[in-house]
């Protein structure tokens, strides 16, 4: 298993969580770009926990998140579908030596999430102040706050690969076992990075919490999969219309179109970009 979401459930504690890992899918992303290594991190990290996240959605809905603030990485958009069909991409400028924290990269800055369920009218949103300097702290807070329930995370990411451990208390936790987060959240913080990246969850787990009951579920696939659509973008530049069109040609010579985040390059000649408008005239005979 390269690229997946497994949910776990320990039914004594009434504690929940998900392992994360993200190889091939992750390397996809990156590929071309030529991200510092402190963003690649910050985004593997935004990967995986919107991965996480999305899998434990009760409804079938697209989920992005937007993190965005005033630092040298100004952007980080990551999208995940139903069918954990994920990409992601960040706007950064040259790094200082010493930006390498969540603050320090980003400045002051919003979170903002978008939750497209599958038949509404339009997607809800939610806007989140930046807590903590860390992407983890950033989003125990989120999760506190958005479902009324601690969650703790570890994280660890570089280039080829990015994964963590999500845990989540449930309502009845403290009833079942009073000591029982707190037991669970100091084994979890014991975890190493190559063990996140190297252990099936089944083994991890029962490393992990020895002495506990913990039932594993199926792990789902997580993809990147979002091969080139020249005729979406061709719908979109008809959208601006022939005039603001033929601007940019009159300055550039041709018309380029970079997808950040499925990360295609498309390019049309005048005679393509005149053929968009030619197509829904009338043919004279």
């Amino acid at each position: 298993m390269n690229d997946f979401v497994c949910k776990f459930l320990l039914d004594d504690l009434d504690i929940r969580g998900s392992v994360v890992r993200l190889g091939p899918a992750w390397q996809k992303i990156l590929a071309g770009r030529d991200y510092a290594a402190p963003v690649s991190a910050m985004l593997g990290e935004m990967c995986a926990i919107t991965s996480v996240i999305a899998a434990s959605l009760k409804q079938p809905a697209r989920l992005t998140f937007q993190l965005s603030g005033h630092g040298p990485v100004s952007l980080m958009v990551i999208d995940c579908t139903e069918s954990l069909n994920l990409r992601a991409y960040a706007r950064a400028e040259a790094l200082p030596q010493e930006a390498t924290t969540l603050g320090s990269l980003l400045g002051d800055g919003r979170l903002l999430m978008s939750l497209d369920e599958v038949g509404a009218r339009q997607p809800y949103q939610s806007y989140v102040p930046i807590e903590g300097d860390s992407i983890t702290a950033l989003f125990e807070h989120y999760l506190a706050q958005s479902e009324q329930q601690p969650a703790r995370l570890v994280l660890c990411s570089d280039a080829q690969q990015t994964s963590g451990l999500f845990l989540q208390k449930l309502p009845n936790a403290d009833r079942k076992d009073a000591d029982g987060w707190n037991r669970i959240t100091q084994l979890a913080s014991t975890v190493k990075p190559a063990e996140l990246a190297g252990l099936d969850p089944e083994t991890l787990l029962s490393r992990l919490f020895a002495e506990e009951t913990v039932r594993v579920f199926e792990p789902r696939t997580v993809t990147h999969d979002f091969p080139p659509d020249r005729e979406k973008i061709a719908t979109m530049l008809r959208s601006l219309g022939q005039a603001q069109l033929e601007e940019v040609l009159a300055e550039h010579g041709v018309v380029d179109i970079h997808d950040d985040l499925s990360n295609h390059s498309y390019r049309f000649t005048p005679e393509e970009v005149r053929a968009l408008f030619d197509a829904g005239k009338p043919t004279l005979h």
